[in-house]
């Protein structure tokens, strides 16, 4: 995307409703930009065409799936389940068979990344490992240790170094070529331990870079007062990667209960940020100052974000099956 759409945050309107029999978790639109996927609770990972809208099911997983991410060359589809199960899919078949499957992780497989040459993908999950894999094979090149605890969620930079985050907030910039860590990143401020409860709750549930990898955003929730309930209030946190250093925290400017579970860099300049809980919002940050600038309430617990390559559409999921497709261009 080498010049920015035109595109105003405040115009931001539902353009199309893609629906689902069970709720929705993660959602990616796939490279070419043809098709939107998402990960359910009823373990099915379904495949949706933006033009018409047919719906394909993609029947493997046996548990939960959130984590996505794509190959353009070939091209492929990864997804990963809370039993730690790694598939691999053809992005186009209609035959919706997994071409390869793989118990990467014991525990949750929380999340997946590829790089941006195509070569590597990234998985993380509970049983506090990063791992790389080389794809189209999906061989193991190497595992990354250091996380004391549950690994949320990864992220590659434009230059092939990798991002991690764990439960408790502890981000880690690797060098993905041969693993050596090159720092750690404090975004604590996205963990809590309830003593009332006894659990901890946090964890980067959102995480990217921007596109020049200058900054690294990772969105979660904060100020837990009841972790059983996920009750706090959601936040972002965006790093200066260079310097190692936090640059802003993306706050709501109205009240809200919930988690920010998902966050997007816009070429246009500006941050976009989802939340669940208490119902679902989207929010627009600016990037000078980290205000946010405008929020649009959305219908119900919203899961995750993802931006069309055309930089106009968003795609976000919902507990009530839907996947929303959101266009930000300018109204007629």
């Amino acid at each position: 995307m080498k010049t920015p759409p035109s595109v105003v945050p405040a115009d931001t309107r539902m353009t199309q409703e893609l629906k689902h029999a069970a709720p929705l978790i993660g959602c990616r639109f796939d490279p070419s930009g043809r098709f939107v996927f998402a990960g359910s609770q009823d373990n099915s990972v379904l495949r949706w065409e933006l033009a018409g809208g047919k719906k394909t099911a993609f029947p493997g997983h046996q548990s939960w799936v959130r984590a996505i991410a794509f190959a353009a060359k070939p091209k492929l589809v990864f997804t990963g389940d809370y039993h730690g199960k790694l598939l691999a899919w053809s992005i186009d078949s209609d035959a919706a068979k997994p071409i390869k499957s793989i118990e990467a992780h014991d525990g949750w497989l929380r999340a997946l990344a590829t790089s941006r040459d195509g070569n590597l993908l990234a998985t993380c999950g509970n049983d506090g490992l990063v791992k790389l894999w080389s794809i189209p094979d999906l061989k193991p090149l190497r595992t990354l240790t250091g996380h004391g605890c549950h690994v949320y969620n990864v992220a590659f930079a434009p230059n092939g170094q990798l991002a991690s985050c764990d439960l408790k907030g502890v981000a880690k910039l690797w060098n993905s070529a041969n693993g050596d860590l090159v720092r750690d990143l404090d975004a604590s401020i996205l963990y809590k331990y309830d003593a009332g409860f006894r659990a901890d709750i946090g964890g980067a549930r959102g995480m990217t870079f921007s596109a020049d990898g200058k900054l690294l955003a990772c969105s979660g929730i904060s100020e837990v007062t009841n972790a059983f309930a996920g009750v706090g209030k959601p936040l972002g946190v965006i790093f200066d990667v260079a310097k190692g250093e936090r640059k802003h925290l993306l706050k709501p400017k109205e009240a809200f209960q919930g988690t920010a579970w998902g966050v997007a860099f816009h070429p246009a300049g500006f941050v976009i940020g989802v939340g669940g809980g208490n119902g679902g919002a989207l929010w627009f940050w600016n990037l000078d100052k980290g205000e946010n600038t405008f929020t649009l309430k959305l219908p119900n617990n919203a899961r995750d974000l993802d931006l069309h390559s055309d930089g106009k559409r968003l795609a976000v999921p919902y507990f009530d099956g839907a996947v929303r497709i959101y266009d930000m261009s300018p109204k007629a």
